[in-house]
C-alpha cells in the first residue's frame, strides 16, 4: 500500500487539499482530525470541560466511531449519527485540540488509523501522521501557512457557511491552537525529519493540490 502523510497546523488547508489530491490519485482520504473533533463534540454534548482528562476518558467506553466513504467523501459516524457537519463548527476545533492532548484519547484512535492505512492506498492528514501514526509513509508533507492567512481563510469559509465569526477572535483561536498542538506532551505538532515543507501562504488551492500530486507520483516510482 502507498501511504501519504500530511501534517500541519489548523487552517493550513490540509483537509481540502488532501481530499482533492486523493481523488486525483485514486486514493482514499482519511481526515484524522475529524476523529478528534468527534470525541470533542461528544464531550461538549455532555457539558464537559474538554481539558478535563478524567471526564473525557470516562466517555471513551461509550464512544463508537466509524468512517464511511460516500462518492469519495468521508463521513464521520459517532454512535450511529452522522456528525460530519457539527464537527466543523469552531467550538469543535478547540475541543479537538484539547482532547488530542490526552494520551488515552490518542491511544483510543491509534489502532483505527493504522488499520485504515494498512488496508488502503491512502492520503492521511493530521498533526502527527508522519511522526507517529505513519512513520514509514512513502511520502510525508508538512503543509503550513501564516496564522494571519489561515485566520482569513477560516473567516471567509464561515461566512460562506452562514456562521460568521469575528476575524480577531479566529486569529486568537488559531494562535492558541498552534501553541496547544506544538506544546502538548504527547505527539506534539512538528514536521517529520524527512517531511517536505510546503508553505501555502502565497499559493492557490490548485497549486497546492498539483504539488501534492506531483510529489506523490515521484514517491510511487
Amino acid at each position: 500500500m502507498i501511504n501519504i502523510a500530511i501534517d500541519g497546523p489548523a487552517g493550513a488547508g490540509k483537509s481540502t487539499a488532501a481530499k482533492l489530491a486523493a481523488k486525483e490519485l485514486g486514493f482514499i482520504y482519511i481526515d484524522t482530525g475529524a476523529l478528534y473533533r468527534s470525541i470533542g463534540v461528544a464531550a461538549l454534548r455532555k457539558g464537559y470541560d474538554t481539558t478535563d482528562a478524567e471526564k473525557v476518558n470516562s466517555l471513551l467506553p461509550e464512544i463508537s466511531l466509524s468512517l464511511k466513504f460516500v462518492d469519495g467523501e468521508q463521513r464521520v459516524i459517532l454512535n450511529g449519527e452522522d456528525v460530519s457537519r457539527e464537527i466543523r463548527l469552531p467550538e469543535a476545533s478547540m475541543a479537538a485540540s484539547n482532547v488530542s492532548a490526552i494520551p488515552e484519547v490518542r491511544a483510543f484512535l491509534l489502532d483505527m488509523q493504522k488499520k485504515l492505512a494498512r488496508e488502503n492506498n491512502c492520503l492521511m492528514d493530521g498533526r502527527d501522521i508522519g511522526t507517529v501514526i505513519l512513520p514509514d509513509a512513502e511520502l510525508k508533507i508538512f503543509l503550513t501557512a501564516s496564522a494571519e492567512i489561515r485566520a482569513d481563510r477560516r473567516y471567509k469559509e464561515l461566512i460562506e457557511k452562514g456562521t460568521p465569526k469575528d476575524y480577531g477572535e479566529l486569529l486568537s483561536e488559531i494562535k492558541q491552537r498552534d501553541y496547544n498542538d506544538s506544546h502538548r506532551a504527547v505527539a506534539p505538532l512538528k514536521p517529520a525529519e524527512d517531511a517536505y515543507m510546503l508553505d501555502s501562504s502565497d499559493m492557490t488551492l490548485e497549486e497546492v493540490v498539483a504539488k501534492i500530486v506531483s510529489l506523490a507520483k515521484e514517491a510511487e516510482k
